[in-house]
């Protein structure tokens, strides 16, 4: 990449000025507000959100966002590692040119001191495939389906591991939505879904995950959404 960056961090301070934090969801949208309150609330936890800036570019072409592994939002633990939360470059033009190494580099920094970084990885469409993990240096500590917990170790300690989110399944019973506000798109339709379950009179239970300790005990890797009928994911 030839073209200049730079990096913002964004915090409850200037965050207004950032509204793309918000995964492009519009300012004036009624349920912006969810994840911006979350991300004040998370601050305090040492969680980071990092937008990636072109020269000659108005708007980020890469965001991350990760948080001290003790406090992660997924069925990992993680404790000793920086853990990634959500990574995503923008625009077609600068696929292929180093961005999202940037953005691992950058919170490799930010884990000096700590044990490494880890992040979970999917085949499927929610999450960087594992690709770009291993071509910067990681190795797959676990697997679940499609899914993999990818790690870059800086000192000698205990990998990370996948919790038994599959054990949790069995305390739902009927129709269960278990989501977290760490995704603003899942906070956004979780409010959005509930007239429609009054509608049609459905009997649906609605868990927010509101700490995370309790993100660590969803019923799936992911954590921010899940839709669980008697059990069955």
């Amino acid at each position: 990449m030839d073209a200049k960056t730079r990096f913002v961090e964004v915090t409850p301070e200037n965050i207004a000025e950032h509204p793309q934090t918000i995964c492009y969801i519009n300012p004036k949208h009624e349920h912006y507000h969810l994840k911006v309150d979350w991300l004040k609330q998370r601050h305090a936890e040492g969680l980071k959100v990092k937008l990636l800036y072109l020269e000659g570019e108005k708007k980020p072409v890469g965001f991350i966002e990760y948080v001290p592994g003790a406090d992660c939002w997924r069925s990992v633990s993680a404790e000793g590692y920086m853990f990634i939360h959500c990574l995503w470059t923008y625009g077609k033009k600068y696929q292929h040119k180093g961005l999202g190494g940037l953005l691992l580099e950058e919170v490799e920094r930010d884990a000096k001191g700590m044990t490494g970084v880890a992040a979970v990885a999917s085949d499927g469409p929610f999450m960087a495939n594992k690709s770009l993990f291993v071509k910067n240096g990681y190795v797959v500590a676990a697997e679940s389906g499609k899914d993999q917990l990818m790690v870059k170790q800086f000192t000698d300690g205990s990998p990370p591991r996948f919790n038994d989110w599959e054990a949790e399944l069995g305390r739902y019973h009927g129709w269960n939505i278990i989501y977290s506000r760490q995704c603003p798109w899942v906070a956004r339709f979780v409010e959005e879904i509930g007239p429609v379950i009054q509608q049609h009179n459905l009997k649906v239970r609605i868990e927010e995950l509101a700490t995370p300790a309790q993100a660590q005990k969803a019923p799936s890797l992911y954590g921010v959404f899940n839709l669980v009928h008697d059990g069955t994911y």
